[in-house]
């Protein structure tokens, strides 16, 4: 009975290994496109308003006949906004055989995918994580739509200047897209002459911030600069106003949702925000919205405009190499120019980040984002 058993057993491990290795079923002859963003998670709302984003680019993609006479699937690698759930993502979309991967939200687990797709020689262009250790650690197959983290720092320190701060406060959360930006702007701060006064970590998902409130207040900072993500911003925000801090409070792209203000409530108002080009202020992202709405029920969120463009850079750079070979992707895409997204142009330094800024300054006004400038 025990051999017949062990038996079964081996014949059941074959069964499952083999199940493991075989990736999903698709059609014979689609390209295959994978999508890497947060789909769980504190960052999900962002993840699944990229996910849609870059479905309805396919879908009117294959409205028009598709790539190469062929149809555009998709498949998602759920990275939670974690590190090893980032390259789990990763390796899980190579198993499937995708010929390109759009996507990439927070730095911290975009940066580990990116010898993994890398020694699978498949292109991915990132359309969010903006932080500058992203480029220095591209092997050659990474592409930034999104303006890098030195370019917001430069947005901030402009802002900080035109309001006439002298002493900066700035709290992250030790991921690499935070810290990263923290670092960037300190260094940016006191190049022009001016005082860091308290550079301070946090951990995610803190729930009482009284003590790190009290050190800011005892320096006497003329602004605090938050560099990570809405959800655990809005409870610092809260926090601050609730001590009397009412002096300029400004945050990063990653706490450009609406949801900061839903989660800070009135603390909100008058916070500023260094954004990527969101689809509300951008002209020629106005059917796209209208189509987004209708049919995801819901506005286009922040990074809906540049998710929708990756979608479109790579279908571009197929029809251009005509070609769903990885090299020729990665080739056609090292050769882009000026191609015409409802974000704006795209085009590529040296290094594969996007050749220009696309930072704008938003400030809250009654729950909501406005263009400042």
């Amino acid at each position: 009975m025990t051999k017949r058993w062990c038996a079964v057993a081996v014949v059941m491990m074959a069964a499952l290994i083999g199940a493991w290795s075989v990736a999903p079923v698709f059609a014979e002859g689609d390209i295959k496109v994978g999508i890497m963003a947060p789909t769980t998670g504190s960052e999900a709302t962002y993840g699944k308003d990229m996910e849609n984003a870059i479905s309805l680019a396919v879908a009117e993609i294959n409205a028009k006949g598709g790539l190469l006479g062929k149809q555009v699937v998709t498949t998602t690698g759920d990275d939670a906004c974690d590190p090893q759930q980032g390259a789990s993502a990763a390796s899980k979309l190579v198993s499937e055989g995708v010929v390109a991967v759009v996507g990439g939200y927070c730095s911290g687990s975009t940066l580990p995918t990116l010898k993994i797709y890398g020694d699978a020689g498949i292109p991915i262009i990132i359309t969010a994580a903006n932080s500058s250790k992203l480029s220095g650690a591209n092997p050659g197959n990474a592409f930034q739509i999104n303006s890098t983290g030195s370019d917001q720092a430069i947005t901030a320190v402009n802002l900080f200047k035109e309001k006439k701060v002298k002493k900066l406060a700035i709290v992250d959360q030790g991921d690499g897209y935070s810290a990263d930006l923290a670092a960037l702007t300190a260094k940016k701060w006191k190049e022009m002459g001016n005082e860091v006064v308290a550079v301070e970590v946090i951990n995610k998902g803190e729930q009482d911030d009284s003590a790190l409130v009290t050190r800011l207040n005892s320096k006497a900072p003329d602004a605090i600069f938050w560099t990570a993500y809405y959800a655990d911003g809005a409870l610092l925000i809260k926090q601050l106003r609730q001590s009397g801090y009412h002096k300029l409070i400004a945050v990063g792209d990653g706490s450009n949702s609406p949801k900061l203000m839903e989660l800070a409530g009135p603390a909100a108002e008058g916070v500023f925000c260094f954004s990527n080009p969101i689809v509300e202020y951008l002209p020629a992202a106005k059917t796209f919205g209208e189509t987004y709405k209708k049919k995801f029920g819901q506005d286009p969120g922040p990074y809906s405009a540049l998710a929708y463009d990756g979608m479109n850079l790579l279908a571009d750079a197929i029809k251009r190499a005509k070609s769903a070979d990885k090299a020729a992707i990665m080739k056609a895409l090292k050769e882009t120019k000026d191609f015409n997204g409802i974000a704006g142009p795209i085009s590529f330094n040296p290094d594969q980040t996007l050749a220009r800024s696309n930072f704008v300054v938003l400030v809250a006004k009654g729950n909501a984002w406005s263009l400042y400038k």
